[in-house]
């Protein structure tokens, strides 16, 4: 049996997480959270990211109820993500990783969300989509996104906001510009609520995040999507793209947000498939990317 830890650290989360062959042994985690209206930045999230890192390991190993000669492998996010608190999760992980005498991997953080996905839903082929954006969120009260959402719930009124979709691309360029300009005019006249503008803006990216996972699932002869990423959490993006599953007669697959938010749980199970097929990384090459492409992953664990 195969045990791997992973530390996960790319934005204002940071997370330990133990996997053994498919089975979430633990998974601790802390949010650094912010006032209201206020980013985290990236120097402020290490040093949070710094203080709790060691204790959230305690945490992982005693819940799991494992010592470290029981670990097989140490992964780590590489990135994409936050500079400072990528670096403050890659050195623990390296320093630990020769304390402890393991091998070490650099793992994708998106790859992670994707292997997630599809370890708890157990789906075998799916169109994936990874919806997430928590490297640029700029509140924290918990996050615009979950604010935006229970506004939308009591939203009413559709306000056509820019739309656009190019084959399986979306551009998100000018939405937001365009409530800005127009949300004053709209709510000084009444012609609509805050609430119905947080409804149309989610209905309106939605219906474009449906359309292209669609289209991608025509392509590639698809009877399966899997949502994954923070936003994945979204109940509104998970019945819209339910819909959509039924009409074609596939099926949809999504988590909770114990799995859909940032974890450590979902570094250990991109390391431990990278692992069972031979990956490791050199202490040389330890080091971070933050702009690193889920496409320049060579995915070898995969037929």
């Amino acid at each position: 049996m195969t045990v791997v830890i992973g530390f996960e650290g790319s934005a204002n989360k940071i997370g330990v997480g133990i996997i053994r062959d498919g089975e979430v042994l633990s998974n601790p985690r802390r949010t650094y959270i912010t006032p209201p209206g206020q980013g985290f930045l990236p120097g402020e999230t290490a040093k949070h990211h710094r203080s709790v890192i060691l204790t959230v390991l305690q945490e992982a190993l005693d819940e799991a109820g494992l010592k470290a000669a029981d670990i097989d492998c140490v992964a780590y996010t590489k990135g994409p993500g936050m500079g400072a608190p990528l670096v403050t999760v890659a050195i623990v992980a390296r320093t630990v990783a020769q304390l402890w005498g393991k091998p070490l991997l650099g793992v994708n953080h998106c790859i992670g969300h994707i292997e997630m996905g599809r370890l708890i839903t157990n789906s075998q082929n799916p169109t994936v989509l990874y919806v997430s954006g928590g490297n640029t969120q700029i509140s924290n009260d918990p996050s615009p996104g979950y604010n935006i959402e229970q506004m939308a719930k009591k939203g009413t009124k559709y306000i056509e906001l820019p739309y656009t979709v190019k084959g399986m691309d979306v551009s998100f360029s000018g939405i937001l510009s365009y409530i800005e300009d127009a949300a004053h005019k709209l709510l000084s006249t009444s012609q609509c609520t805050p609430e119905d503008l947080c409804f149309s803006l989610q209905e309106t990216v939605f219906a474009m995040l449906v359309e292209i996972t669609e289209r991608a699932m025509a392509h590639c002869s698809s009877q399966e999507v899997l949502i994954v990423g923070g936003v994945g959490c979204n109940l509104r993006l998970q019945e819209m793209m339910g819909v959509m599953c039924k009409e074609r007669g596939a099926r949809l697959f999504a988590t909770d947000e114990s799995f859909c938010i940032d974890n450590g749980a979902m570094i250990a199970q991109a390391g431990w498939e990278m692992f069972r097929s031979g990956h490791v990384t050199e202490l040389s090459d330890s080091w971070i990317t933050q702009r690193y492409r889920t496409d320049e992953v060579e995915v070898t664990w995969r037929d």
